[in-house]
């Protein structure tokens, strides 16, 4: 089954739902600040392991204490349903 892009204001209307969250690359995008790499790197843990349980893996860097995650969904050409309920996913944790 097909994931189909959201269009521009499904999108606008997706990130009023996570106030954290905006656009990036075109790309949803967030970034953590953690006061020790060790802190970032478990939360990183904790992300792949949800992103694995939904087959949905997350554009990310990590420095230091910093994490950036980017979330697309490339086989649909964009921001899908996919990419918000990982981030909504992340935004629990």
């Amino acid at each position: 089954m097909p994931v189909e892009r959201l269009s521009a204001a499904q999108i606008e209307q997706g990130l009023e739902e996570l106030p954290e969250w905006g656009l990036d690359q075109r790309k949803l995008y967030r970034h953590f600040v953690f006061p020790t790499f060790i802190e970032a790197w478990g939360f990183m843990s904790e992300v792949a392991l949800l992103a694995e349980t939904q087959n949905h893996h997350p554009e990310w860097t990590n420095v230091y204490g910093r994490v950036e995650i980017y979330l697309t969904t490339h086989d649909a050409g964009g921001i899908s349903e996919r990419d918000f309920r990982l981030a909504r996913a992340i935004d629990l944790l």
